[in-house]
Protein backbone atom coordinates (compact mmCIF):
# COMPACT_ATOMS: atom_id res chain seq x y z
CA UNK A 1 0.00 0.00 0.00
CA UNK A 2 1.55 3.10 -0.85
CA UNK A 3 2.00 5.51 2.21
CA UNK A 4 1.07 9.08 2.38
CA UNK A 5 3.36 11.26 3.95
CA UNK A 6 2.37 15.04 4.83
CA UNK A 7 2.88 17.70 1.93
CA UNK A 8 5.82 20.07 2.14
CA UNK A 9 4.27 22.90 4.25
CA UNK A 10 5.68 25.24 7.13
CA UNK A 11 3.58 23.26 9.63
CA UNK A 12 4.58 19.61 8.36
CA UNK A 13 8.36 21.43 8.79
CA UNK A 14 7.78 22.57 12.13
CA UNK A 15 5.53 19.79 13.69
CA UNK A 16 5.97 18.61 16.96
CA UNK A 17 7.52 14.83 17.17
CA UNK A 18 4.75 12.45 16.67
CA UNK A 19 4.54 8.34 17.34
CA UNK A 20 4.07 5.92 14.32
CA UNK A 21 0.31 5.14 13.58
CA UNK A 22 0.65 1.33 12.42
CA UNK A 23 -2.20 0.91 9.86
CA UNK A 24 -4.96 -1.26 10.23
CA UNK A 25 -5.16 -4.97 9.66
CA UNK A 26 -7.24 -7.00 10.51
CA UNK A 27 -10.51 -7.18 12.67
CA UNK A 28 -11.45 -4.86 15.46
CA UNK A 29 -14.48 -4.12 17.48
CA UNK A 30 -15.18 -0.66 18.92
CA UNK A 31 -18.49 1.54 20.14
CA UNK A 32 -17.55 4.33 17.27
CA UNK A 33 -15.42 4.18 13.96
CA UNK A 34 -14.55 7.75 13.00
CA UNK A 35 -13.86 8.05 9.33
CA UNK A 36 -10.92 10.79 9.50
CA UNK A 37 -8.26 12.33 11.84
CA UNK A 38 -9.01 16.34 11.08
CA UNK A 39 -10.24 18.03 13.71
CA UNK A 40 -13.95 17.06 13.29
CA UNK A 41 -12.71 13.07 13.93
CA UNK A 42 -10.28 14.00 16.83
CA UNK A 43 -12.69 16.54 18.43
CA UNK A 44 -15.68 13.70 18.39
CA UNK A 45 -13.33 10.82 19.41
CA UNK A 46 -11.86 13.18 22.37
CA UNK A 47 -15.66 13.85 23.70
CA UNK A 48 -16.60 10.66 23.03
CA UNK A 49 -13.69 9.24 25.14
CA UNK A 50 -13.84 11.46 28.05
CA UNK A 51 -17.61 9.86 28.44
CA UNK A 52 -16.40 6.19 28.59
CA UNK A 53 -17.01 5.13 24.56
CA UNK A 54 -14.40 3.24 23.07
CA UNK A 55 -13.19 4.43 19.99
CA UNK A 56 -11.38 3.70 16.94
CA UNK A 57 -10.02 6.59 13.98
CA UNK A 58 -9.41 5.70 10.57
CA UNK A 59 -6.83 7.96 8.59
CA UNK A 60 -6.61 7.61 4.81
CA UNK A 61 -2.98 9.22 5.05
CA UNK A 62 -1.67 11.03 8.25
CA UNK A 63 -3.36 13.09 11.65
CA UNK A 64 -4.39 16.38 10.13
CA UNK A 65 -3.42 15.77 6.53
CA UNK A 66 -5.99 17.30 5.25
CA UNK A 67 -7.37 21.11 6.21
CA UNK A 68 -6.75 20.73 10.05
CA UNK A 69 -3.08 20.42 9.34
CA UNK A 70 -2.92 23.26 6.30
CA UNK A 71 -5.04 25.89 6.82
CA UNK A 72 -4.30 29.54 7.85
CA UNK A 73 -4.36 28.80 11.66
CA UNK A 74 -7.23 31.73 12.82
CA UNK A 75 -9.39 31.10 15.32
CA UNK A 76 -12.41 32.49 13.92
CA UNK A 77 -15.98 32.80 15.94
CA UNK A 78 -19.16 31.87 13.79
CA UNK A 79 -20.16 30.50 10.77
CA UNK A 80 -18.87 30.78 7.24
CA UNK A 81 -22.45 32.73 6.87
CA UNK A 82 -23.50 34.49 9.94
CA UNK A 83 -26.49 34.26 12.51
CA UNK A 84 -28.72 36.57 11.12
CA UNK A 85 -28.60 34.03 7.70
CA UNK A 86 -29.50 31.11 10.24
CA UNK A 87 -32.32 32.77 11.75
CA UNK A 88 -33.45 32.80 8.12
CA UNK A 89 -33.07 29.62 7.68
CA UNK A 90 -34.79 27.66 10.31
CA UNK A 91 -36.81 28.34 13.07
CA UNK A 92 -36.01 31.09 16.13
CA UNK A 93 -35.29 28.08 18.71
CA UNK A 94 -33.02 26.30 16.36
CA UNK A 95 -31.20 29.49 15.41
CA UNK A 96 -30.66 30.16 19.03
CA UNK A 97 -29.29 27.26 19.82
CA UNK A 98 -26.86 27.40 16.77
CA UNK A 99 -26.10 31.72 18.15
CA UNK A 100 -24.73 30.23 21.55
CA UNK A 101 -22.86 27.65 19.86
CA UNK A 102 -20.97 30.22 17.65
CA UNK A 103 -18.87 31.43 20.07
CA UNK A 104 -17.79 28.13 21.74
CA UNK A 105 -15.36 26.18 19.57
CA UNK A 106 -12.69 28.77 20.22
CA UNK A 107 -13.14 27.86 24.05
CA UNK A 108 -13.22 24.61 23.51
CA UNK A 109 -10.02 25.04 21.78
CA UNK A 110 -8.49 26.64 24.62
CA UNK A 111 -9.96 24.21 26.55
CA UNK A 112 -8.29 21.69 25.09
CA UNK A 113 -5.09 23.00 24.70
CA UNK A 114 -4.48 23.72 29.03
CA UNK A 115 -6.12 19.97 30.04
CA UNK A 116 -4.19 18.30 27.67
CA UNK A 117 -0.94 20.70 27.67
CA UNK A 118 -0.62 20.99 23.63
CA UNK A 119 2.10 23.00 22.69
CA UNK A 120 0.89 25.18 19.65
CA UNK A 121 2.20 28.34 19.85
CA UNK A 122 -1.59 29.89 21.17
CA UNK A 123 -2.16 33.52 20.46
CA UNK A 124 -5.12 35.97 21.59
CA UNK A 125 -6.81 38.67 19.25
CA UNK A 126 -8.26 38.36 15.05
CA UNK A 127 -8.86 41.34 13.43
CA UNK A 128 -11.42 41.56 10.45
CA UNK A 129 -9.89 44.41 8.28
CA UNK A 130 -12.27 46.67 6.05
CA UNK A 131 -11.27 47.99 2.85
CA UNK A 132 -14.46 50.26 1.92
CA UNK A 133 -16.70 51.92 3.69
CA UNK A 134 -19.42 49.35 3.02
CA UNK A 135 -17.28 46.49 4.76
CA UNK A 136 -16.94 48.61 7.53
CA UNK A 137 -20.64 48.92 7.76
CA UNK A 138 -20.89 45.39 7.99
CA UNK A 139 -18.51 44.79 10.60
CA UNK A 140 -20.46 47.61 12.36
CA UNK A 141 -23.54 45.69 12.01
CA UNK A 142 -21.81 42.35 13.06
CA UNK A 143 -20.82 43.48 16.21
CA UNK A 144 -24.14 44.59 17.37
CA UNK A 145 -25.60 40.96 16.01
CA UNK A 146 -22.28 39.03 17.87
CA UNK A 147 -23.21 41.29 20.77
CA UNK A 148 -27.27 40.55 20.90
CA UNK A 149 -26.07 37.07 21.32
CA UNK A 150 -23.94 37.90 24.24
CA UNK A 151 -20.32 38.32 23.13
CA UNK A 152 -18.78 41.08 24.15
CA UNK A 153 -15.18 41.00 23.23
CA UNK A 154 -14.93 43.17 20.51
CA UNK A 155 -13.82 46.70 19.53
CA UNK A 156 -14.05 48.62 16.19
CA UNK A 157 -11.18 50.11 14.79
CA UNK A 158 -10.80 53.09 13.02
CA UNK A 159 -8.08 53.92 10.30
CA UNK A 160 -5.75 54.71 12.82
CA UNK A 161 -6.24 52.02 15.03
CA UNK A 162 -6.32 49.68 12.45
CA UNK A 163 -2.61 50.76 11.20
CA UNK A 164 -1.35 50.16 14.76
CA UNK A 165 -2.48 46.90 14.30
CA UNK A 166 -1.45 46.07 10.92
CA UNK A 167 1.48 48.05 9.00
CA UNK A 168 0.11 48.64 5.69
CA UNK A 169 -2.26 51.37 4.68
CA UNK A 170 -4.99 48.90 2.44
CA UNK A 171 -7.44 49.55 5.37
CA UNK A 172 -9.80 52.08 6.31
CA UNK A 173 -10.90 50.35 9.63
CA UNK A 174 -11.66 46.66 11.05
CA UNK A 175 -13.22 44.89 14.06
CA UNK A 176 -10.89 43.26 16.85
CA UNK A 177 -12.38 40.34 18.21
CA UNK A 178 -10.38 39.40 20.92
CA UNK A 179 -11.74 35.66 21.51
CA UNK A 180 -10.07 35.02 17.97
CA UNK A 181 -6.77 34.50 17.89
CA UNK A 182 -4.08 31.99 16.19
CA UNK A 183 -2.58 28.58 16.72
CA UNK A 184 -0.14 25.84 14.82
CA UNK A 185 -3.06 24.37 12.65
CA UNK A 186 -0.73 20.47 12.75
CA UNK A 187 0.34 20.55 16.31
CA UNK A 188 -2.95 21.23 17.60
CA UNK A 189 -4.39 18.56 15.63
CA UNK A 190 -1.07 16.56 16.72
CA UNK A 191 -1.44 17.36 20.74
CA UNK A 192 -5.73 16.30 20.38
CA UNK A 193 -4.41 12.86 18.52
CA UNK A 194 -2.10 11.96 21.71
CA UNK A 195 -4.71 12.99 24.07
CA UNK A 196 -7.14 10.63 22.49
CA UNK A 197 -4.45 8.03 22.52
CA UNK A 198 -3.78 8.56 26.53
CA UNK A 199 -7.73 7.79 27.02
CA UNK A 200 -7.08 4.67 25.35
CA UNK A 201 -8.30 5.48 21.94
CA UNK A 202 -7.30 4.13 18.67
CA UNK A 203 -5.75 5.95 15.80
CA UNK A 204 -5.01 3.88 12.08
CA UNK A 205 -3.01 6.04 9.83
CA UNK A 206 -2.32 5.41 6.15
CA UNK A 207 -5.66 3.50 6.63
CA UNK A 208 -8.59 4.55 3.92
CA UNK A 209 -11.78 3.53 4.71
CA UNK A 210 -12.94 2.17 1.18
CA UNK A 211 -16.88 0.93 1.99
CA UNK A 212 -19.37 1.36 4.62
CA UNK A 213 -21.55 -1.85 5.15
CA UNK A 214 -24.15 -0.48 6.67
CA UNK A 215 -26.85 -2.02 9.38
CA UNK A 216 -27.61 -2.87 12.37
CA UNK A 217 -23.58 -3.18 13.25
CA UNK A 218 -21.99 -1.31 10.77
CA UNK A 219 -18.93 -2.42 9.15
CA UNK A 220 -16.26 -0.14 7.96
CA UNK A 221 -13.93 -2.04 5.69
CA UNK A 222 -9.80 -0.43 4.79
CA UNK A 223 -7.38 -2.26 2.08
CA UNK A 224 -6.28 -4.75 4.98
CA UNK A 225 -8.69 -4.84 7.86
CA UNK A 226 -12.46 -3.90 8.94
CA UNK A 227 -13.82 -2.18 11.84
CA UNK A 228 -17.26 -3.55 13.37
CA UNK A 229 -18.75 -0.41 15.52
CA UNK A 230 -21.80 0.36 16.80
CA UNK A 231 -21.94 3.41 15.33
CA UNK A 232 -19.79 5.52 12.71
CA UNK A 233 -18.95 9.02 12.60
CA UNK A 234 -17.78 10.27 8.57
CA UNK A 235 -15.29 13.01 9.15
CA UNK A 236 -13.66 12.94 5.77
CA UNK A 237 -14.54 16.38 5.04
CA UNK A 238 -12.98 17.42 1.42
CA UNK A 239 -11.33 14.56 1.63
CA UNK A 240 -13.78 12.05 1.49
CA UNK A 241 -14.11 11.25 -1.78
CA UNK A 242 -17.33 9.23 -3.01
CA UNK A 243 -17.51 6.92 0.25
CA UNK A 244 -21.00 8.45 0.85
CA UNK A 245 -22.41 9.49 -2.18
CA UNK A 246 -25.40 10.84 -1.05
CA UNK A 247 -22.69 14.21 0.51
CA UNK A 248 -20.94 14.18 -2.34
CA UNK A 249 -23.68 15.88 -4.35
CA UNK A 250 -24.03 18.61 -1.98
CA UNK A 251 -20.86 19.65 -1.29
CA UNK A 252 -17.36 20.81 -3.51
CA UNK A 253 -14.09 20.35 -2.35
CA UNK A 254 -12.26 24.04 -3.26
CA UNK A 255 -8.42 24.77 -3.00
CA UNK A 256 -6.58 27.70 -0.88
CA UNK A 257 -3.38 28.70 -1.01
CA UNK A 258 -0.55 29.56 1.61
CA UNK A 259 3.06 30.64 1.65
CA UNK A 260 5.46 31.19 4.45
CA UNK A 261 8.78 33.73 4.74
CA UNK A 262 12.16 32.82 5.61
CA UNK A 263 12.25 33.84 9.54
CA UNK A 264 11.82 37.65 9.75
CA UNK A 265 13.99 39.69 11.63
CA UNK A 266 12.35 40.64 15.46
CA UNK A 267 12.09 44.02 14.47
CA UNK A 268 10.55 43.74 11.28
CA UNK A 269 8.54 41.04 12.48
CA UNK A 270 7.20 43.16 15.33
CA UNK A 271 6.66 46.36 12.98
CA UNK A 272 4.00 44.31 10.66
CA UNK A 273 1.97 42.85 13.31
CA UNK A 274 3.10 44.63 16.52
CA UNK A 275 -0.05 43.21 18.52
CA UNK A 276 0.83 39.54 16.83
CA UNK A 277 -3.21 39.48 16.26
CA UNK A 278 -4.00 37.50 13.06
CA UNK A 279 -5.72 38.76 10.16
CA UNK A 280 -8.53 38.87 7.76
CA UNK A 281 -9.94 40.89 5.14
CA UNK A 282 -13.55 41.15 4.64
CA UNK A 283 -13.77 40.15 0.79
CA UNK A 284 -15.55 37.48 -0.45
CA UNK A 285 -12.61 35.85 -1.63
CA UNK A 286 -10.55 37.18 1.45
CA UNK A 287 -6.73 37.37 2.41
CA UNK A 288 -5.63 35.78 5.69
CA UNK A 289 -2.13 36.52 7.15
CA UNK A 290 -0.07 36.46 10.29
CA UNK A 291 2.89 35.37 12.42
CA UNK A 292 3.89 31.98 13.43
CA UNK A 293 6.07 31.34 16.49
CA UNK A 294 9.37 31.73 14.56
CA UNK A 295 8.33 34.82 13.51
CA UNK A 296 7.49 34.00 9.64
CA UNK A 297 4.91 35.56 8.16
CA UNK A 298 1.98 32.97 7.00
CA UNK A 299 0.06 34.57 4.23
CA UNK A 300 -2.77 32.90 2.54
CA UNK A 301 -6.05 33.14 0.32
CA UNK A 302 -7.55 32.24 -3.11
CA UNK A 303 -9.91 29.86 -4.08
CA UNK A 304 -9.76 27.05 -6.83
CA UNK A 305 -12.82 25.67 -6.81
CA UNK A 306 -13.08 21.55 -7.94
CA UNK A 307 -9.88 21.35 -5.46
CA UNK A 308 -6.86 21.97 -8.64
CA UNK A 309 -3.70 22.40 -7.63
CA UNK A 310 -2.35 25.30 -9.14
CA UNK A 311 1.24 24.79 -10.86
CA UNK A 312 2.59 28.02 -9.15
CA UNK A 313 1.33 28.46 -5.40
CA UNK A 314 3.90 31.18 -5.38
CA UNK A 315 3.12 33.59 -7.92
CA UNK A 316 -0.49 33.55 -7.02
CA UNK A 317 -0.16 34.78 -3.09
CA UNK A 318 3.23 36.42 -3.30
CA UNK A 319 1.74 39.93 -5.33
CA UNK A 320 -1.04 39.68 -2.49
CA UNK A 321 1.76 39.40 0.18
CA UNK A 322 3.43 42.61 -1.59
CA UNK A 323 0.43 44.61 -1.78
CA UNK A 324 -0.34 44.28 1.74
CA UNK A 325 3.40 44.44 3.03
CA UNK A 326 5.85 45.92 -0.03
CA UNK A 327 8.55 45.90 2.31
CA UNK A 328 8.66 42.43 2.36
CA UNK A 329 9.74 42.62 -1.20
CA UNK A 330 13.25 41.30 -0.88
CA UNK A 331 11.46 38.53 1.88
CA UNK A 332 12.52 34.83 0.88
CA UNK A 333 9.67 32.59 0.30
CA UNK A 334 10.35 29.19 1.92
CA UNK A 335 7.36 27.31 1.58
CA UNK A 336 4.14 27.34 -0.43
CA UNK A 337 1.50 24.64 -0.53
CA UNK A 338 -2.50 24.02 -0.75
CA UNK A 339 -4.96 22.32 0.92
CA UNK A 340 -8.65 21.69 0.49
CA UNK A 341 -11.96 22.53 2.10
CA UNK A 342 -15.32 21.36 1.75
CA UNK A 343 -17.98 24.21 0.15
CA UNK A 344 -21.53 24.51 0.33
CA UNK A 345 -23.88 25.54 -1.73
CA UNK A 346 -25.54 28.11 1.19
CA UNK A 347 -21.72 27.98 2.86
CA UNK A 348 -22.93 26.32 6.01
CA UNK A 349 -22.13 23.49 7.95
CA UNK A 350 -23.90 19.79 6.54
CA UNK A 351 -24.95 18.02 9.75
CA UNK A 352 -27.26 14.48 9.91
CA UNK A 353 -27.20 11.10 9.99
CA UNK A 354 -27.87 8.11 7.58
CA UNK A 355 -30.19 5.64 9.13
CA UNK A 356 -30.05 4.86 12.35
CA UNK A 357 -26.46 5.08 13.47
CA UNK A 358 -24.24 6.66 10.87
CA UNK A 359 -23.54 10.65 12.07
CA UNK A 360 -22.00 13.04 9.49
CA UNK A 361 -20.62 16.87 9.94
CA UNK A 362 -19.12 18.40 7.30
CA UNK A 363 -18.74 21.47 4.70
CA UNK A 364 -17.28 24.25 6.95
CA UNK A 365 -17.26 26.28 3.75
CA UNK A 366 -13.60 27.53 5.01
CA UNK A 367 -14.72 28.38 8.34
CA UNK A 368 -13.61 25.12 10.01
CA UNK A 369 -11.38 25.83 12.63
CA UNK A 370 -13.56 27.03 15.41
CA UNK A 371 -16.59 25.00 13.55
CA UNK A 372 -15.53 21.46 13.76
CA UNK A 373 -14.74 21.61 17.17
CA UNK A 374 -18.05 22.15 18.37
CA UNK A 375 -19.04 19.93 15.79
CA UNK A 376 -17.64 17.39 17.87
CA UNK A 377 -19.02 18.17 20.71
CA UNK A 378 -22.41 17.96 19.33
CA UNK A 379 -22.01 14.51 17.67
CA UNK A 380 -20.93 13.15 21.14
CA UNK A 381 -23.90 14.55 22.56
CA UNK A 382 -26.16 12.57 20.35
CA UNK A 383 -24.35 9.47 20.81
CA UNK A 384 -24.94 9.89 24.46
CA UNK A 385 -28.72 10.58 24.15
CA UNK A 386 -28.56 14.32 24.18
CA UNK A 387 -29.85 15.49 20.63
CA UNK A 388 -31.16 18.98 20.74
CA UNK A 389 -27.95 20.51 19.73
CA UNK A 390 -27.51 17.92 16.69
CA UNK A 391 -30.89 18.46 15.61
CA UNK A 392 -30.39 22.41 15.20
CA UNK A 393 -27.60 21.67 12.62
CA UNK A 394 -29.40 19.56 10.98
CA UNK A 395 -32.36 21.33 10.62
CA UNK A 396 -30.44 23.56 8.01
CA UNK A 397 -31.52 23.60 4.80
CA UNK A 398 -28.75 22.16 1.98
CA UNK A 399 -29.46 21.84 -1.75
CA UNK A 400 -27.48 20.04 -4.83
CA UNK A 401 -25.05 22.53 -6.25
CA UNK A 402 -27.20 23.94 -9.91
CA UNK A 403 -26.13 21.60 -12.96
CA UNK A 404 -24.99 18.79 -10.65
CA UNK A 405 -21.67 17.61 -10.25
CA UNK A 406 -20.51 18.41 -13.85
CA UNK A 407 -21.77 22.20 -13.54
CA UNK A 408 -20.83 23.19 -9.78
CA UNK A 409 -17.22 24.42 -10.58
CA UNK A 410 -17.67 26.76 -13.33
CA UNK A 411 -21.34 28.03 -11.37
CA UNK A 412 -19.68 28.42 -8.33
CA UNK A 413 -16.64 30.21 -9.96
CA UNK A 414 -19.04 32.92 -11.97
CA UNK A 415 -20.81 33.30 -8.88
CA UNK A 416 -17.38 34.14 -6.58
CA UNK A 417 -16.36 36.29 -9.58
CA UNK A 418 -19.57 38.74 -9.34
CA UNK A 419 -18.92 39.20 -5.47
CA UNK A 420 -15.22 39.88 -6.44
CA UNK A 421 -16.33 42.13 -8.42
CA UNK A 422 -18.82 43.47 -6.09
CA UNK A 423 -15.92 44.12 -3.38
CA UNK A 424 -13.71 45.74 -5.94
CA UNK A 425 -16.29 48.02 -7.06
CA UNK A 426 -17.34 48.55 -3.16
CA UNK A 427 -20.79 48.00 -4.06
Amino acid sequence: MTHTPYPQSYYAFSANPVPLRPELQGEVETDVCIIGAGYTGLSTGLFLLEHGFKVTILEAAKVGFGASGRNGGQIVNSYSRDIDAIERSTSAKNAQLMADMAFEGGRIIRDRIQKYNIQCDLKDGGVFAAFTKKQMGHLEAQKKLWERFGHKQLEILDAKRIREVAATDNYIGGMLDMSGGHIHPLNLALGEAAAIESLGGVIHEQSPATRIERGANPVVHTPKGRVKAKFVVVAGNAYLGNLVPELASKSMPCGTQVITTEPLPEDLARSLLPQDYCVEDCNYLLDYYRLSGDRRLIYGGGVVYGARDPANIEAIIRPKMLATFPQLKNVKIDFAWTGNFLLTLSRLPQVGRIGDNIYYSQGCSGHGVTYTHIAGKVIAETLRGQAERFDAFASLPHYPFPGGRLFRVPFTAMGAWYYTMRDKLGV
